[in-house]
């Protein structure tokens, strides 16, 4: 079986995402916020498609500033499905404005996003995605859990032999922590 480790080794769009991004942990809510938004949008997509999208993804949603996105209005909504440089799709668009509405009720009751991540952990994946389903919108199991494996909230981002697993742990992230 091949690893996203040895997909990556070398590629121009996966290997920079797999060596200094993919099962990092992140603490900004903003890049959190990128995170879930650019995997919502990868359902039924590569995604080489959207890190290829990457930046059209961060001018389109205002660097993915979460109390931007949340004050966006049916011409912003207007204006995304309009953008040729994003995934065009009416529910993922509504979602990623919904999210960072939902994001801060949980800015608002824990501090941030971060710190509601940090509340629930360590929850097993079928606990996590039941939590995602029942705080956000479009967010499927598939979704939850690429979310949770690139944010260092559950352990396989990286095989034991890569060596950017090391450069992971070291980082410390929530999943090896417990």
């Amino acid at each position: 079986m091949t690893t996203y480790c040895e997909v990556a080794r070398g590629h121009e769009f996966h290997g920079p995402y797999h060596d200094t991004e993919y099962g990092f942990p992140i603490a900004d809510d903003d890049r959190l916020f990128e995170r879930l938004i650019l995997e919502i949008n990868q359902a039924g997509l590569s995604w080489l498609t959207i890190l290829k999208k990457r930046e059209h993804f961060t001018r389109a949603y205002h660097d993915f500033d979460i109390a931007r996105v949340a004050r966006y209005t049916a011409r912003d909504e207007a204006r995304l499905l309009a953008d040729a440089g994003i995934i065009r799709n009416r529910l993922k668009v509504k979602a990623a404005i919904e999210n960072a509405r939902r994001i801060q009720g949980l800015q608002t009751s824990h501090g941030s996003f971060a710190d509601w991540l940090d509340a629930h952990h360590p929850l097993d994946r079928a606990e996590w995605q039941k939590l995602f389903k029942q705080t956000f919108t479009f967010t499927g199991g598939e979704i939850v859990h690429e979310f949770l494996l690139s944010t260092g909230y559950l352990p396989g981002a990286h095989v034991e032999t890569c060596p950017v697993y090391a450069k992971v742990l070291r980082k410390r992230p929530p999943w090896y922590r417990r």
